[in-house]
This record gives C-alpha cells, structure tokens and sequence, in this order.
C-alpha cells in the first residue's frame, strides 16, 4: 500500500515537539560552561585564600603592636619564612588546624573532581578507584594531624574530612554538581539529595563561618606564633638578657622581636621559654 501522507495535526505536533526540544537544548549550559563552573570553584577556594594570606598579616600585627612593627618584624623573618606564620597558628590552635585540613581536603577533592579525575561508573575498578580517592587524602590529613596536634584530633579531623569527600560524590550522583557527569534519566532516593543538602549545609558553615572565626580568634588571642626565646643580646659594649619571638635562626643564635625594645634584635645562648604568651587577648584588652 501506498504510504499515506501525515495530516496537518501530525505535521504541527511535530513542529511543535522540534521546537521544544531545540528549546531545552539551547537553555541546557554547553560542556564548556559547566567545565568552567566546576573548576572555578566557591566559598572554600575564596575562604581558603584570605585566611591564608590575611589572617596572618593580622596575627603579626597584633601580636607585636601595630603595623611599623609587623613590618619589621616581616623584614627580619623575610618574606620567604611568611608561612611560618600561618603553621605556627595551626599548631598552636588544634581546631583551628582540624578545620583547616577538613575544609582544604574537601576543596582539594571537589578541584580534582571537577577536572574528571573521579572515576564514573559502576564496574567494581571504577568503584574501587573511586573509593581510594575518597580515603586516601583524609587518612593522609588525619596522620599529620595526629603527629602534630594529637591522636584523637587525628581520627576527628579524617572521619570529618571522609564524610565530606563522600559528599561531593553523593553531589554528583544526585546531580547537584557536574551536571556533565549526571545521568538525566537517573532519580536519585530522597535520602540521597537529603544527604547532598546536608553535606554542601556543613560544608559551607566550616568554610565560611567557623573557619575564619577561629583564625580570627588565633590571630588576637595574643599569643606568639614561634617560639618565645630568653637570649643574651649585644647593645654596642653591654650585653643584656632579653625575650624574643624567634623569627629565624641565624649561625649559633636566632634573629628574634625584642619584645622589651620592640625592634628586630640578634641573640646568642638562647633558651626556650614555657609560655607564648605575649600580651593580653583582644576580648581581655
């Protein structure tokens, strides 16, 4: 038999579906635009920068009392030593150092994630490859934190670091992150996006809120970020005995803040002093 034309209806149904989908296929973002959203990152990456590079600056200043200072105290550390700074608070602070690796580890992971270094898929190789990634980096971050601050600051700081890796991948299985990577047909189970939503709630509190709460809090606390050393310091003929906050060593002593004469002094047969403590905490002055 002869094929029968389509009738007008059927010709303006399937004018009307070409359009639709054309429609959804223009709003849908290009390959190139969620490639770029993804590596561009969010609060963490911002976060993370600021408290790297300002909360510093902030404990140096306040801590030695007032910018000309902490100028020349940068000057006598060199520029080189500026992260010295930033470890010395971590180690001397144990939450804020747990929160700091909990939140890079995640930003770490969801940067590679975002550059397809996740694998996909369901295959037992994928998962397994899938399941190292997520674990390794948190036990990795848990050992230095537990060689530095202690064991149980060790596993809280894996564990959470763990939790929140898994996240970003519940996030790209529920299709909340790399609309790329998600199946469109797939409905993921309402515990699955409840999880997704809890994991980016506390994911953003630890990055945006408690993270430069408590390197604010480190930085006023009025605590030194080294050592705190008792030297015997040359003064042209006369030698006298001095504190100062080591800011690199230098030969057979260091060079340290004189915190009696508030400059950069050199000092010899230097001893270690119990306390850091160099003034009063900012909610105390």
């Amino acid at each position: 038999m002869p094929k029968q034309p389509p009738d007008g209806n059927q010709e303006h149904e399937d004018g009307r579906a070409e359009r639709a989908h054309h429609s959804r296929v223009s709003e849908r973002p290009s390959q190139h635009e969620i490639t770029e959203a993804d590596r561009k990152g969010g609060p963490g990456h911002t976060v993370l920068l600021a408290v790297a590079l300002a909360i510093p600056a902030v404990k140096v200043a306040y801590t030695l009392g007032g910018g000309g200072a902490a100028t020349d105290a940068l000057m006598g550390m060199g520029p080189g030593n500026w992260w010295d700074v930033l470890l010395g608070m971590v180690l001397t602070t144990p939450l804020l150092g747990c929160v700091l690796g909990v939140v890079a580890s995640r930003v770490v992971f969801a940067l590679f994630a975002a550059r397809g270094a996740v694998p996909g898929g369901n295959d037992p190789a994928a998962r397994l490859r899938r399941a190292g990634l997520t674990v390794l980096n948190p036990v990795a971050t848990g050992i230095v934190v537990a060689c530095f601050i202690g064991p149980w600051w060790g596993l809280g700081t894996a564990v959470a670091a763990y939790l929140l890796r898994r996240g970003v991948v519940i996030e790209y299985r529920t299709g909340r992150r790399g609309r790329r990577h998600h199946d469109p047909h797939f409905a993921p189970p309402a515990w699955q996006r409840r999880l997704a939503t809890g994991e980016q709630l506390v994911a953003l509190t630890l990055s945006v809120v408690v993270l430069p709460l408590l390197g604010v809090v480190s930085a006023l606390d009025g605590q030194a970020w080294t050592s705190v050393v008792r030297c015997q310091v040359a003064d042209g003929g006369r030698v006298y005995s001095a504190r100062l906050i080591e800011l690199q060593r230098q030969g057979n002593g260091v060079v340290g803040w004189d915190l009696d004469r508030a400059e950069v002094s050199n000092g010899v047969g230097c001893t270690g002093l119990a306390s850091r403590t160099v003034r009063e905490p900012w909610w105390r002055g």
